[in-house]
């Protein structure tokens, strides 16, 4: 695999922090995306001897980072080909997260025994041994963003100095390059993050759930969905105070069973229901700590009301608890959990209303690129009309059919996989009208919309939920929904 022989070992990298000897390291930078040029910022902050960024794309974006980064002594190749072999001579390379250990350039590395990390390892790296901020970290399938916003909020209401970073907000490096004396940080992590990470630490983290998703990402695995587990559950490692898992999803409760975390660290739940002992929970409209309070056997301090939670849905509410152990793990007192929500203002096409149409409502959640997502916002709903469809990413509907189908008046597909869709529908739930839409063009939405408008009665709920990536016909879900949104108005000026 590419040419090149084992590179002489530089003995500190092992266990290399920030006073490391770095001007005697080689490093390649993959990529030159968002967290690529942070990790090519964070290499020169470090003083690394050599950079190399390579590149498949030599866009305008790309060409305009790359002339500045020489101006800075990095050597940077952009175009096709650039990632194909793994230059001679370097000793580490820092991966953007979405790259595949089977890329290229990433398998000449294991090869060599060059190791790989991502970009959230390189931040970590930079603050040992003497200038650590503490992380308190969310990963999950669903509902890592807008935990992560919530916490974030949370830990400002407190008045924490404190930022969003990771797979939500900025890059990890960004904020550590800032002149700003964190007090924390809110870090969301994607699998594909934690997988390139070995040795964080975080003070306290969060498995929210786990569902299949990404699965293509792991095809390579001969358990796919394991090793997508198994990323997830690095949140846990080596955690210094609470490890907060989801009481109804058993997979993030057996995480934390098998973790190997520091001593002292806590195991804390969440769930939708009273609380028991070292839970967050919900009594009545509270939502209550039964988990850092001293008198926790007999009694639960109440955090905020379920009112403060916006958009109100089941699974929002758990996002909220989450967020909630995390920062009272840190020690943030409870009317800073509810000042937190109450100030918080998520972003658009996340189970947004953005119509009502002769008495049928028109919700966005565009951001449901998943099964389990899209699960999610049915929970909220009792008479739905489905728009959805995308790329399933090697996933299934079976389930979310199965059990939310009699929650259906009918379902409007479109996108790539259209068809796994109506398949999962024509299996579990034959009786719920279908209209399939072919046209794979973005103007399709339209006549999606136009046809759940024939299908829906006042009352019913049309829920743009796709349960797909949104790539195949838009630049990003946002733009998805933007067009949902656009052609809601359009039919009630119709």
């Amino acid at each position: 695999m590419g040419g090149g022989s084992a590179v002489s070992t530089l003995t500190w990298l092992a266990d290399a922090d920030r006073l490391s000897p770095w001007r005697e390291a080689t490093v390649v930078v993959a990529g030159l995306g968002t967290s690529g040029f942070a990790a090519a910022d964070g290499l020169m902050a470090l003083g690394a001897g050599r950079i190399i960024v390579l590149d498949e794309s030599p866009s305008d974006a790309n060409a305009e980072k790359a002339d500045l980064l020489r101006r800075l002594d990095v050597e940077v190749t952009l175009g096709p080909g650039a990632t194909a072999t793994l230059p001679e001579g370097v000793h580490l390379v820092v991966t953007s997260p979405g790259w595949r250990p089977t890329a290229p350039l990433l398998a000449q590395a294991a090869a060599r025994g060059v190791p790989v990390w991502g970009e959230v390892e390189l931040a970590w790296r930079m603050m040992q041994p003497d200038r650590v901020v503490p992380w308190l970290g969310v990963t999950g399938t669903n509902g890592k963003t807008t935990t992560t916003a919530m916490l974030e909020s949370m830990l400002s209401a407190a008045g924490l100095r404190t930022s969003a970073v990771g797979n939500y907000g900025r890059p990890i490096i960004e904020a550590l390059l800032d002149e700003i004396d964190y007090d924390v940080l809110a870090v969301e992590l994607s699998s594909f993050q934690l997988h390139w990470s070995e040795s964080l630490a975080l003070h306290s983290a969060a498995v929210l759930n786990l569902q299949p998703d990404h699965l293509e990402w792991y095809a390579h695995e001969a358990d796919p969905l394991a090793a997508y587990a198994a990323d997830k559950a690095k949140i846990y490692s080596r955690v210094t105070h609470a490890c907060v898992y989801n009481v109804a999803d058993p997979m993030t409760e057996q995480m934390v069973a098998d973790a190997d975390v520091t001593e002292g660290a806590r195991a804390i739940g969440f769930r939708l229901e009273v609380p028991a002992v070292s839970m967050l929970g919900v009594v009545d409209d509270l939502l209550v700590d039964r988990a850092f309070v001293a008198q926790r056997r007999d009694s639960a301090m109440p955090l905020a009301h379920l009112s403060d939670v916006r958009p109100y849905a089941p699974h929002n509410v758990e996002n909220a608890l989450a967020a909630a152990a995390l920062a009272r793990s840190f020690g943030v007192p409870p009317q800073a959990v509810a000042q937190g929500l109450t100030d918080l203002h998520l972003g658009d096409h996340r189970i947004q209303t953005v119509g009502e149409v002769d008495g049928v409502t028109w919700v966005d959640d565009s951001k449901a690129t998943n099964p389990h997502a899209a699960a999610s916002s049915m929970r909220a709903f009792d008479a739905i009309v489905w728009v959805a469809g995308g790329q399933a990413k090697g996933t299934t509907f079976d389930e979310l059919v199965a059990t939310y189908g009699a929650k259906l008046r009918g379902a409007v597909l479109l996108g790539v996989d259209r068809g796994v869709i109506a398949d999962a529908l024509a299996r579990h739930a034959p009786e719920v009208p279908v209209i399939v839409i072919d046209s794979g063009e973005t103007g399709a939405m339209d006549e999606a919309v136009r046809a759940a408008a024939g299908l829906a009665r006042p009352g019913d709920v049309v829920l743009l939920a796709p349960g797909c990536a949104s790539k195949d016909m838009w630049p990003g879900y946002d733009a998805r929904g933007r067009d949902f949104t656009a052609a809601v108005g359009r039919l009630r000026h119709a």
